[in-house]
């Protein structure tokens, strides 16, 4: 193939292959140090942006524990730098759970399988898709942009954004804003006066922060026949119950009010102040997402206590997934203290900050645009995140980011229960979708 056929090929062309291949490489990570790392998902991307002739740069935090760099000068560089970042980790998947192999990335019904397919690959694969474009066509961004491909998202980022941010800082010299994942997919809801079926996109504005919690009760320890007023497992089950029982208090922060706003406006269902039900029921499994930023959340997730059924042990524990709002931190920390009572000491496990980004502005205008120029008809409406991504890490550089790893989805598939989910998959039309406007983003923002 000569180099003008070469630099003819559209990126969509080359999407599905790059998210297959990437699916089959096993980046798993555990979260305890062990699995494969993402050095074989690194090198992968390192051989697909060398080959058209890009220059990618590859780091270890620690061995095996690798992400990948490009920058790339933009049309106008008097502007600030963009970044556009995903993650090569995936979550562990019980191969026995799965309708096929969930690293065999495999095309079934339209749709490429696999572990990954959602989180993240299918958006690091549009990435690399369009730097091929770029690279081939001659073509710049708009922006000189930041392209980075990071380990460890599944664990916090300890070993790939944190230790980025951390170690080579000059990597985002000079950028502002960026975008990643879980944000531009469309939903699929009834539109007012007609009920004829619209897309709404959503386009994360906003993420809740992380406080994981290890909970120790202390008492005394003693045999099982006698009894023990100073127990800690019940001292750890008294505390376990109040703060499962506790009522966390609905605040809507501006990213969740105005996308009831807009889902209300768009669909014609009003909603009560305390009671947004009427409109989340058009959202699907994608209702979960937004369920939990209506407050603070607290979630049980692993208990620990005893060692033999007639010993009364000195100590039990528990984790805690508390997720806030922004500027909810302090608040949800004593609340926790408080509950936990007198004899149960609160252990920060892991923590990360929240994060809030404007609904309005060039790039919110860019993202919005480029979704519209393949979907006419839609609407482009902000969310909050319960979750995080490395956006968190990135705002320790004073950088603001959002989540738009854009893909326009049929309303049969349930697209949010996927997520870290069984028979994981991405329709390849989607991809195809998202590719293009995210090729359309980077000539706008």
């Amino acid at each position: 193939m000569d180099d003008l056929e070469d630099a003819a090929i559209p990126p969509e062309d080359d999407v599905a292959r790059i998210c297959a291949d990437l699916i089959r490489i096993e980046s798993v990570n555990y979260g305890d140090g062990s699995g494969p790392g993402e050095r074989k998902a690194a090198e992968y991307v390192m051989g697909q942006l060398t080959e058209v002739g890009l220059d990618p740069v590859l780091v270890e935090s620690e061995p095996g524990r690798a992400s990948v760099m490009i920058r790339v000068e933009g049309s106008d560089t008097s502007r600030p730098g963009l970044a556009v970042h995903g993650h090569l980790d995936v979550v562990p998947a019980n191969a026995a759970d799965w309708q096929v192999d969930p690293f065999s990335g495999e095309e079934r019904d339209g749709c490429i399988w696999g572990r990954g397919a959602v989180d993240m690959k299918d958006m690091d694969a549009m990435i690399i898709a369009n730097l091929r474009h770029l690279a081939r066509s001659g073509e710049k961004p708009a922006r000189t942009t930041t392209f980075v491909f990071f380990a460890d998202e599944e664990a916090g980022g300890l070993q790939g954004s944190r230790w980025i941010v951390d170690e080579h800082p000059d990597w985002f010299e000079g950028v502002t804003e960026a975008v990643s994942e879980v944000g531009g997919f469309s939903v699929t809801v009834p539109r007012a006066g007609t009920g004829e079926p619209t897309r709404a996109y959503l386009v994360q504005t906003a993420e809740k922060g992380i406080a994981w919690l290890r909970l120790h009760a202390h008492g005394r320890a003693g045999h099982g026949s006698v009894p023990n007023d100073a127990n800690a497992v019940v001292r750890l089950a008294e505390a376990v119950g109040r703060i499962a029982a506790y009522p966390w208090p609905r605040q809507y922060i501006a990213s969740v009010r105005a996308l009831l706003d807009g889902l209300s406006d768009l669909t014609g269902t009003p909603y009560a102040p305390d009671d947004p039900s009427p409109v989340l029921r058009h959202l699907g499994g994608a209702a979960g997402f937004v369920l939990g930023t209506l407050s603070d959340t607290s979630t049980f997730t692993m208990l620990d206590a005893g060692y033999k059924m007639n010993v009364v042990p000195q100590t039990a524990s528990a984790s805690l997934d508390c997720r806030f709002l922004p500027g909810h931190e302090d608040d949800l920390m004593a609340t926790v203290r408080e509950l936990a009572g007198e004899h149960v000491e609160v252990v920060v496990d892991h923590h990360d900050i929240a994060l809030d980004s404007p609904l309005s502005g060039d790039l919110f205008t860019a993202m919005t645009q480029s979704l519209l120029a393949e979907d006419p008809e839609a609407a482009v409406l902000p969310y909050c995140l319960s979750g995080g991504t490395d956006n968190k890490a990135l705002s320790r550089l004073g950088i603001t980011g959002y989540g738009f790893a854009p893909l326009r989805l049929p309303a049969s598939l349930d697209f949010a229960p996927m997520f870290h989910g069984i028979d994981e998959r991405v329709p390849i039309e989607s991809l195809v979708f998202g590719t293009r406007v995210l090729g359309e983003f980077l000539r706008r923002a």
